[in-house]
């Protein structure tokens, strides 16, 4: 655990003992104070009753200040006067009650926080605190604040993956579950990336450490929850906007009910005050300030356990009224590790095959393009060692343009490097492509300005997309599109795969962000993306969702919501997620209102006294509380992209 986490932890866990030592100190004096006249010491009545006021309103009296010296009034404040009202006329008891309880109901409303700060808290104890360095062939053992990016670092079988890294010998299975919520181990071999806080299964490996102890995929995570903690649904925004002219607008009311009766109907002052205090406690809004943020911290904590991060309420409560899902192709519904399935070249013969894939590959090695590192791939597997480009130009859509050998090499769209050619490409090559590959990606290629051939890349559905898509269906979700840059036909025999069957094919990076915009004038609409690429359409969306995102860092900096694994079945569980927190805070919302209207008539009509108001009030914000806090135990994807009830 890091110092500031540990150091959080702590101060947790004190603020929870202090709260529950100063509510049972409070319960203590109470019922002393209560007991103290009939066992023959009425004498100790008041200074027991004195220190459960103390004791329960210690914590209420400095947050009070606080909002005074701000020039703001809240909660507190009116608690306060209520119970010093009670006092004022003798009601010793019912202030004492009053307190204790809103003591009471603050200590759970902690343990609530922090139960659901625990759940992301546990994940900052999977980081081991030692690693084994690999040191001129020998190990040894340090902290993990003494390593550096570029260390190698050994991991046995059973231990926790103590660092981001490389893997650069060994081969194991990995649990990344705690990470991206994905129970299935992934294999990993020299070249894949593995993150810290995850286990190690079955084998050693050798990591090369590519990120600073203190800004791995798990420290992201939880930093980003933690911004999401404190970020505001626009409800919740709402209600602390008004919570200072609401509460100053009870103080009026309680002086009126005072003032009024007293002087204008003929009441006793000690009747119309208690009746004023009365009404101050049971129009004191707590259950409705609480209501949303314990559902929403809730919500956010079970999607992160879950390897779902929600940048906050706003995202949430945004994705309960999505109707439309646009996908991404590659890297989304797709596996995003394309294959060269076939190579065609204009001459026909292997030696140019092979020497049109060497400068092709050559030419895409300096891309980060997915189908680039397929054609570079597919250049290793058959031992072609590739030269430097002279020169090199990526053209954002169309395709990349390199001096290889001397040779100028453009190699990307039919249609663009039809242009550069200016001439339509071989026909031959063109119909062996469609009756040999017809669901495979083509790339076409042009030497010093002559067509020289084709290649066909083949990427895969993600396993259990098409559960996935039809949970997305289940969950309430009405129009999914699929979106890619790919050719027609490839688009449409991956949609017949996964059943999506409305598809906009052959686009630009900058046409997704405008069939976005369109899809967004029919209602809020949600883009699923790797980030990477899909960056613009993440933005332009309603909600932009970056998926198989736990190494991205531009998915986490543009993303509303990320999820860390690369299972589409998420996307389901978090649109449920969505839908049952809403309904949750409107059950929050409704039901305090409710209770608080009730109080408040019943209190004006003089049909409850002070502790039955109290007990009523405080019980609500007790209720709203852990009705929130359901949403801990909400249903988890499974692997076929359904959720658990």
């Amino acid at each position: 655990m890091t110092a500031a986490a540990a150091s959080n932890e702590a101060a947790g866990q004190r603020r929870l003992r202090l709260d529950i030592a100063s509510t049972i100190g409070a319960l203590v004096a109470l019922l002393a104070g209560w007991l103290a006249p009939r066992a023959g010491f009425p004498s100790l009545a008041l200074p027991l009753f004195l220190f459960a006021y103390a004791a329960a309103g210690w914590e209420a009296s400095i947050r009070g200040a606080r909002a005074l010296r701000a020039w703001s009034l809240d909660v507190d404040i009116l608690m306060l006067l209520a119970a010093a009202g009670a006092a004022v006329v003798g009601h010793w008891l019912e202030g004492a009650i009053l307190l204790f309880l809103f003591s009471l109901g603050n200590t759970l409303e902690t343990f609530a926080f922090r139960r659901t700060r625990r759940s992301i808290e546990s994940l900052i104890e999977l980081r081991p605190e030692e690693a084994v360095r690999m040191e001129g062939g020998q190990e040894r053992v340090v902290r993990i604040e003494e390593l550096t990016p570029g260390d190698v670092v050994r991991v046995r079988p059973g231990d926790r993956i103590p660092v981001d890294g490389v893997v650069v010998a060994g081969a194991s299975a990995v649990d990344e579950s705690t990470l991206t919520g994905e129970p299935t181990p992934v294999d990993k071999r020299p070249g894949a990336s593995v993150f810290a806080g995850t286990l190690n299964a079955t084998g050693f490996l050798d990591l090369k450490m590519t990120r600073a102890a203190d800004d791995t995929a798990l420290a992201r995570v939880i930093a980003l929850v933690e911004e999401a903690r404190e970020a505001r649904a626009p409800t919740q925004g709402w209600i602390e906007e008004v919570e200072g002219r609401y509460a100053a607008g009870v103080i009026i009311a309680a002086a009126l009910a005072i003032v009024v009766p007293w002087l204008l109907l003929g009441w006793s002052f000690d009747d119309a005050f208690y009746r004023a205090m009365t009404l101050l406690v049971v129009a004191s809004p707590c259950a409705l300030v609480i209501s949303i943020p314990a559902t929403i911290v809730s919500a956010v904590s079970n999607g992160a356990r879950h390897g779902i991060l929600f940048k906050g309420g706003a995202h949430l409560d945004a994705l309960s009224e999505v109707q439309t899902f646009a996908l991404d192709k590659t890297g989304t519904v797709t596996v995003g590790h394309p294959e060269v399935v076939g190579i065609r070249s204009v001459g026909g013969t292997p030696a140019e095959a092979d020497r049109l894939l060497r400068l092709v590959a050559s030419a895409e090695a300096r891309s980060e393009h997915h189908l680039a590192a397929a054609l570079v791939r597919s250049a290793a597997d058959r031992g072609i060692e590739l030269r430097e480009p002279e020169d090199f130009d990526s053209i954002p859509g169309k395709g990349v343009v390199a001096h290889v050998e001397g040779t100028r090499v453009a190699v990307g769209r039919r249609r663009w490097v039809e242009e550069a050619v200016g001439a339509p490409v071989d026909p031959a090559t063109s119909e062996w492509l469609a009756a040999q590959f017809p669901t495979a990606t083509p790339v076409w290629a042009a030497l010093d300005g002559r067509h020289a051939g084709a290649f066909a890349i083949q990427d895969h559905p993600r396993p259990g997309a098409a559960a996935a898509i039809q949970a997305l269906r289940s969950a309430g979700i009405e129009r999914i599109v699929m979106l890619t840059g790919d050719a027609k036909e490839t688009a449409e025999a991956v949609g017949q795969q996964v059943g999506i069957e409305e598809i906009h094919a052959a686009l630009q990076p900058q046409e997704k962000s405008t069939i976005l915009e369109e899809l967004g004038r029919d209602g809020p609409v949600a883009m699923v993306g790797d980030g990477v690429n899909d960056a613009p359409a993440l933005a332009v969306a309603t909600v932009g969702i970056a998926i198989g995102a736990a190494g991205t860092d531009v998915a986490l900096e543009t993303a509303d919501v990320v999820v860390m694994g690369a299972d589409l079945g998420a996307l389901a569980h978090a649109v449920r997620l969505s839908h049952r927190t809403r309904a949750i805070v409107r059950q929050n919302l409704v039901f305090a209102l409710s209770v608080m209207a009730i109080l408040v008539v019943s209190a004006l009509m003089g049909w409850i006294g002070l502790t039955i108001a109290v007990l009523g009030h405080e019980g609500s914000t007790v209720i709203v509380v852990f009705n929130g806090l359901r949403l801990l135990a909400h249903g988890h994807p499974r692997e076929d992209g359904s959720a658990a009830s």
